[in-house]
């Protein structure tokens, strides 16, 4: 029987917020650290699929990684309050136990609504009435960092993290229920197609644009132009900048000269080398993504309390 006393959400709350907000951040830590890490680790490659000149400064690592804990915050509310649906009975999931093809289904689904939710929310949010309070924060970074992908204003990270509880719902009032698991997969497809869009370093490979099976999944380029040039609205896929005429017009050539191969030897792709605080920084992406793993255990539970 569903939950429904004010004292039983409380304790809820108290007991398991914590968990929540360490699970957001630790897919986060990882998933950023990580291409951090691999960044720096092969220089060579990164060198040669860099797209933008300009660097990004300390301070703009140092914003975007606080601004991202503000994030991090507001998806551990929207978490919570999936949860507290969970438990009213407003949000229902698949109580059977699902095969792969559905859950890989549910997940294809999530994904396409998602895209959609994403560019027409991105859209709004670049309105003359909205952009200053929603999405000029993210856009202080010109030139994107793995660290760029959850850098977002408290209005924008609200918008942001209202898709999982609103989707959910959704679904529920249908008379759907979602697989858990293809939630899991989502979430942490979310943040490293977020993290990949914002590299900074081409890292799909040539010939990705020219090629029909490809060419409408979206590139870290495709995204990139976004915050060098604007244009390019969509997330996972090109298909509504293309029906919707936003794309920009030089992305494919844009493209192909950030994915050129690489005309050093593949033993000199990588290097331990670099600037003392490039050294630093990946020390620190070492140690938080250590600490997100082993903190995960934990949060990962939450999601089954109901």
């Amino acid at each position: 029987m569903p939950h429904t006393s004010l004292a039983y959400f409380t304790d809820l709350v108290i007991k398991h917020f914590a968990d929540v907000f360490y699970f957001d951040l630790g897919r986060y830590l990882i998933a950023a650290g990580a291409a951090t890490i691999l960044l720096f680790v092969f220089r060579g490659y990164a060198k040669h699929r860099r797209i933008q000149k300009r660097r990004a400064s300390g301070k703009d690592y140092m914003r975007e990684v606080l601004s991202s804990l503000r994030t991090v915050f507001f998806f551990g509310v929207t978490t919570m309050a999936t949860l507290i649906g969970v438990e009213t009975g407003v949000i229902r999931f698949a109580e059977e136990e699902a095969s792969v093809f559905i859950i890989a289904l549910h997940f294809a689904a999530i994904v396409l609504v998602h895209d959609a939710y994403f560019y027409w929310a991105h859209r709004a949010m670049h309105s003359k009435l909205l952009f200053r309070a929603t999405h000029l924060h993210h856009h202080k970074s010109r030139t994107p960092t793995p660290w760029t992908a959850y850098s977002f204003s408290a209005w924008e990270a609200v918008i942001e993290a209202a898709f999982m509880p609103l989707f959910l719902l959704t679904l529920s009032l249908v008379g759907s229920a979602m697989a858990g698991f293809a939630v899991f997969l989502f979430l942490w497809h979310m943040i490293i197609r977020n993290v990949m869009a914002h590299a900074g370093h081409e890292i799909f490979p040539a010939g990705w644009v020219d090629n029909p099976l490809t060419s409408w999944i979206s590139t870290t380029t495709h995204h990139d132009l976004h915050h060098s040039h604007s244009h390019n609205y969509g997330f996972y896929f090109t298909w509504w900048d293309k029906w919707m005429g936003t794309e920009h017009p030089r992305y494919k050539e844009e493209f192909r000269k950030n994915a050129k191969p690489l005309p050093i030897p593949w033993p000199k792709v990588w290097s331990l080398k670099g600037r003392r605080a490039e050294q630093i920084s990946v020390m620190i992406s070492l140690l938080l993504a250590a600490s997100a793993t082993m903190g995960l255990w934990s949060g990962a539970g939450t999601l089954a309390l109901a």
